[in-house]
């Protein structure tokens, strides 16, 4: 085949064959992706197609950053993974089948949370960071290490029907993730897909086009999204577009930011609990503690404050509990005595402690959050709960 980049083989002139007879990508653009060192922070509902799209294309460097294990929740839309991975680190099982999809590529796997405290030394190897994470802490660190590092940030978002898409950072003028949401939302506000549900093609669609924007971003071809936020709508089947410009204002990339380096992002959410003196958190109990104190008798209302239908897939109602939606509590507070103390349950944890909060603003002093909702429930106190 003529017009080969001269380091490659036969067997990826072959594999890459429909790439290099396309005159915008060719042997240059395809060299390109090669020599391309990709960072994917998550390897879950858009991590897989990202990470499986990028590695088919022959990004030559592909970064994963996970630390969590193959649940069977995340069949129904973590394509990466099958039923043979279940119970196995993510990136053990995403490297069995990405190696299997192209060994002509390097992969590079951090078993670890991405972290204030390693995140510019993880990103700081690669070119291009692609947001895969669910949940607001870590994009607001994404975001602001790759503005400090220059990098490009390909940022996706998916919740129920609905996903977003754009390029951020990396200079040119480009806005950044905070230049459109400055604040984070309240905690709890915004459900993750796991308390709202995602349909199991959304992140595909998300992912794949995320997938693209870095092709993009790494060849040169065509027009990225930097600069435009693309919104999607999977029930009505349409697209719109935002534009979007950057904050002279903005803490991070603005003309004069206020931010220089990273924080802590938990604190920043509002996710970090209230501590005592002893540095212990006040409005929290661990799942093992208050089962050992419902064993023991002790006199405590718990109350639960998800969704009906998450309700009756598992609850603790053997123990006393009783369900108030979240947006109900304001309505009912007629229900719950300010003398007792009260624990708050939710699928997570998040919700429960926006629960908490509110209930101690208005008097209800002994309210506390159960700390990591019924998931801890089922991994620390009772295996057979169920999990969804």
């Amino acid at each position: 085949m003529t017009g080969v980049p001269s380091d490659f083989t036969p067997a990826e002139s072959l594999r890459y064959a429909r790439h290099l007879v396309l005159p915008e990508i060719g042997p240059a653009g395809q060299a390109k992706l090669k020599a391309a060192r990709v960072l994917v922070v998550g390897a879950g509902g858009l991590g897989s197609p990202v990470s499986l799209y990028l590695a088919a294309a022959g990004v030559g460097t592909l970064g994963l950053v996970d630390f969590d294990d193959v649940d069977a929740s995340n069949l129904q839309r973590q394509v990466l993974y099958g039923e043979s991975d279940l119970g196995r680190p993510k990136l053990e099982a995403a490297r069995e089948r990405l190696r299997d999809l192209n060994p002509h590529i390097d992969l590079v796997l951090h078993h670890a949370r991405l972290t204030s405290g390693n995140a510019l030394d993880i990103i700081g190897g690669y070119d291009i960071v692609v947001d895969g994470t669910d949940n607001f802490p870590t994009r607001y660190l994404v975001n602001d290490a790759c503005v400090l590092l220059g990098k490009r940030n390909v940022y996706g978002s998916i919740l129920k029907f609905e996903g977003q898409v754009s390029v951020f950072g990396g200079g040119d003028d480009a806005p950044c993730y905070r230049c459109l949401f400055r604040q984070p939302p309240p905690p709890g506000l915004v459900p993750s897909c796991a308390e709202g549900g995602v349909l199991g093609v959304l992140p595909g669609i998300i992912g794949t086009l995320q997938a693209l924007e870095t092709i993009k971003l790494i060849t040169g071809v065509g027009t990225t999204l930097i600069g435009r936020l693309l919104l999607f709508d999977g029930m009505a089947l349409k697209f719109r577009e935002m534009k979007l410009r950057r904050n002279p204002e903005c803490p991070v990339c603005g003309d004069d930011p206020t931010v220089t380096g990273l924080i802590d992002y938990e604190e920043f959410c509002g996710l970090k609990a209230e501590a005592g003196v002893d540095g212990e958190a006040t409005d929290e109990i661990g799942a093992g503690e208050l089962k050992g104190r419902l064993d023991a008798g002790d006199p405590i209302e718990l109350v639960d404050v998800r969704e009906p239908f998450e309700w009756g897939m598992a609850n603790l109602e053997e123990y006393g509990a009783r369900l108030i939606p979240m947006n109900q509590i304001p309505d009912r507070l007629e229900e719950l005595d300010p003398a007792r103390e009260i624990v708050l349950i939710c699928r997570s944890g998040s919700r429960s402690m926006q629960v908490t909060r509110y209930l101690r603003s208005r008097g209800y002093e002994r309210a506390r959050n159960l700390r990591g909702g019924v998931l801890a429930w089922g991994e620390e106190v009772d295996p057979s709960f169920p999990r969804y």
